[in-house]
């Protein structure tokens, strides 16, 4: 095994790099303002015990705790089981969400009944439409799936602000910057999803789901004067 491996498995690395990005984000989001729209429905509903779908792009995971609640009901996010995709679980952790590791190797069957396990608990599921490896802003069917098994509604999510970092990532992964101005924004879909819907019909779902991930972050990169970055 390679030293960059090495380091990258390294526990007290992992937990030193979780640790000091979960402080970052935390200290840019309380250095800055924000306007937080959309999210009467969604916090009525977790608020109930009623758990939900919460979808959003990838390129906008980082900001995920501040977009869902977590002082109102649990979370969990589906993560990839890779290394990048763990780094990334664990921080979300730190900051306030549960996890699901999704991995090529495990059986979808255990994956779907892990999932219907948490929302009948009461817990959320937090899903990066793209993710983990994209392409960008290429939603794949998992909501669809996850929407008709569960019978969750599904609420579409975005922050944008008017100052980022963006990392040299697939999707451009976007980093909030203190003293700066920023918008959250959260938009129930309200597509009928079948319990047992046709190939067609599944694509039809997916198409449109994605474009209203669209235009959600299209309207929060408006809110601050950005365009839509891809």
């Amino acid at each position: 095994m390679s030293l960059r491996k090495k380091i990258a498995d390294n526990p007290r690395f992992n937990r030193f790099f979780e640790g000091l990005f979960a402080a970052y984000v935390s200290f840019a989001y309380r250095n800055s303002r924000w306007q937080r729209t959309g999210f009467e429905e969604m916090d009525a509903a977790v608020s109930r015990g009623e758990p939900v779908i919460f979808v959003l792009w990838h390129q906008r995971l980082i900001m995920a705790p501040y977009l869902f609640d977590t002082s109102l009901g649990r979370i969990c996010a589906l993560t990839s089981a890779a290394r990048a995709g763990r780094l990334a679980g664990q921080i979300l952790v730190r900051l306030g969400f549960e996890t699901i590791p999704m991995s090529s190797h495990k059986r979808h069957v255990a994956l779907s009944r892990e999932v219907l396990r948490r929302t009948r608990e009461g817990c959320s599921i937090g899903i990066a439409a793209d993710g983990p490896r994209g392409p960008a802003r290429i939603s794949s069917g998992v909501p669809i799936t996850w929407a008709r098994m569960t019978g969750c509604r599904v609420f579409t999510v975005a922050f944008a602000e008017r100052r980022v970092l963006k990392m040299p990532t697939w999707d451009k992964q976007m980093l909030p910057m203190p003293f700066s101005r920023g918008v959250l924004i959260c938009q129930e879909w309200t597509d009928p999803v079948p319990k047992k819907p046709n190939e067609n019909e599944a694509e039809a779902l997916r198409l449109s789901l994605q474009s209203a991930l669209n235009e959600i972050t299209s309207q929060a990169d408006e809110a601050v004067g950005r365009t839509m970055d891809r």
